[in-house]
């Protein structure tokens, strides 16, 4: 019989993640100062090399690992042990070591410590298995405690969550999520009370806590005495374990079975008496807890583009390799079309995620104006609802552009989709934060969004970026004609209703405004036409998302039995 050797595909390769993004590197030259780029420069080269290098081969190895509980030891002691990957446990001491988190609070880099960090967290994020999420909750605590200005929990707590050590970094919790609110927290059933010694102790169920096996946790419970719904809640710093190593009080109830994020241990708690130390005061814990829903919602948007970024460069290596009907799938004009396509949706969502990081720099270092620290409370829920949404999208495009391959789990490919799931979900659902988006734009929110994207297109000169502006300058005038026809006739269950399409058509004006304006300043300073493809390619693939329609008939559908 004829020997047949089978054909095996090669498989995509990662280069280097710093030196192989146009757009990153592109923004950075532009937006940080001279001395600060070139002073980073070097740990951002490293941190593209252990992506596309030891943390992505490590990743791979691992792949199959996945968290188990041990509620119990060998002779019947309650232990709650948490055995995470060998991997997991190295991506702590690599995230400490390289400051993911410190980045933001030891740096002299001012108003531009923010941008050198997320573009440390976007390059790191997609091949560490959502390392990202204790880290985004270390980072939203550090900023909570400092921003209380109480003493005693921020000499206690912040240089650990802070800290480059990996023998003295902690990382945090966030604990919000009941099963009678989820995005609803004023319906948290955990409560607090003093015990004799004036310890305050918590009493309840967490229904899905991520960063389990953290040292500290912020978390919402109410005071007894305290009046219901979310003004009744206070902000409470815990520590997981006493010294002995022990949980306080506190149960694993289970390990949540998840579509995706498989490597991140999500628990069950409960909380039997659970020492505690109130943050602030015994109320407004849910004002209280904005400071952290702000950053780790901005890690949720940088982690999003992330994951389209990663996507692409897997895609785009395999075209270049695959053969197929006669020529390289590379060559194919509809697949570059698709590619295409993909690349503008990511180049826009970059520059709206990464404006908003640069406002929250400005924010920290006080340097903003009181508009841009607005803008910057505004954008934080508009950026990350968009770029969640477009994560999956496009991550889902990823594994369809390579065909069965990437519907096989070996290949690592179709995890990018599981994980990427994760984005419109965690930290406010897209309709969540669409309703916060609609109350954020009362007393001249959409104003104030409407300035700044004016501002972006009359900087324009390019005939073809010109049109993008006027596309985006459109599609807000519509916004605000639209809000005002709703108000002015008293119809809050159509502005209610039409909550999401306000929020995707100012998100998507605001970005494509973002992308024409590098544009116009790459033809000037980079003699690159791409960012200004990309712009005209984004104007063409939808903006404007507001349309009208009955509400009856929406009712009518929703409830079709």
């Amino acid at each position: 019989m004829p020997q047949i050797t089978p054909f095996n595909q090669p498989s995509p390769v990662l280069a280097n993640q710093y030196l192989d993004d146009r757009v990153l590197r592109s923004y950075l030259r532009r937006r940080l100062p001279h001395d600060i780029f070139i002073d980073v420069e070097p740990s951002l080269h490293a941190m593209g090399a252990a992506a596309s290098e030891t943390l992505y081969r490590l990743q791979q190895e691992h792949r199959l690992f996945t968290p188990h509980h041990i509620p119990f030891d060998a002779w019947g002691n309650r232990i709650d042990h948490i055995v995470v990957s060998p991997f997991w446990k190295y991506c702590e001491q690599f995230a400490a070591e390289h400051g993911l988190v410190a980045a933001a609070y030891d740096t002299p880099y001012r108003e531009f410590s923010r941008l050198y960090q997320f573009a440390l967290v976007y390059l790191f994020h997609p091949s560490t298995d959502v390392y990202t999420c204790p880290l985004a909750m270390t980072d939203g605590a550090a900023r909570t405690l400092l921003r209380s200005g109480n003493t005693q929990l921020i000499e206690r707590a912040v240089p650990h969550l802070t800290s480059r050590n990996p023998d003295t970094f902690w990382t945090s919790g966030q604990w919000m999520t009941e099963s009678t609110g989820g995005s609803d927290v004023g319906q948290t059933e955990t409560v607090a009370e003093q015990d004799s010694n004036g310890t305050w102790r918590l009493y309840g169920r967490k229904w899905f806590t991520s960063a389990v096996t953290s040292q500290i946790a912020l978390t919402l419970a109410r005071p007894t005495g305290n009046p219901s719904g979310g003004d009744g809640l206070a902000l409470f710093y815990v520590e997981l374990r006493n010294d002995a190593g022990q949980l306080q009080n506190i149960t694993v109830q289970r390990l949540k079975d998840k579509l995706g994020t498989k490597q991140l241990p999500t628990a069950e708690l409960l909380l039997h008496g659970t020492p505690a130390i109130p943050v602030y005061d015994t109320r407004n814990g849910i004002r209280n807890i904005v400071p952290m829903l702000h950053i780790t919602r901005t890690w949720n948007s940088v982690c999003a583009i992330s994951f389209m970024r990663r996507g692409i460069a897997l895609a785009r290596d395999y075209a270049r390799k695959r053969y197929t009907f006669g020529s390289l799938l590379s060559k194919k004009p509809l697949h570059a079309d698709t590619l295409a396509s993909m690349q503008a949706e990511f180049e826009a969502a970059f520059h709206l995620v990464f404006f908003t990081v640069s406002l929250l720099g400005k924010d920290e270092a006080h340097t903003a104006t009181d508009d841009e620290r607005r803008l910057f409370r505004i954008l934080s829920s508009i950026a990350k609802l968009t770029s969640g949404k477009q994560g999956v999208a496009l991550t889902s495009e990823t594994v369809e552009s390579f065909g069965g391959a990437g519907y096989v789990e070996d290949t690592g490919i179709a995890t990018l989709l599981r994980d990427a799931q994760v984005l419109p979900i965690w930290e406010g659902t897209t309709n969540v934060l669409a309703l916060d988006t609609l109350k954020s734009l009362s007393n001249g929110g959409l104003e104030l969004l409407y300035e700044q994207i004016h501002r972006l297109c009359a900087g324009l000169r390019d005939k073809r970026l010109q049109a993008c502006g006027n596309r985006a300058l459109q599609a807000i005038q519509h916004t605000m004609e639209f809000v005002q026809q709703c108000v002015h006739s008293a119809t809050s269950v159509q502005l209610e209703a039409s909550a999401r399409r306000i929020a995707f058509t100012l998100g998507r004006a605001l970005a494509l405004a973002l992308l024409a304006d590098h544009a116009e300043w790459s033809l000037a300073h980079e003699s690159d036409e791409r960012p200004r493809a990309a712009a005209c390619r984004f104007a063409q693939q939808g903006v404007d998302m507001i349309e009208s329609f009955n509400l009856d008939e929406t009712f009518a559908l929703a409830h079709e039995v």
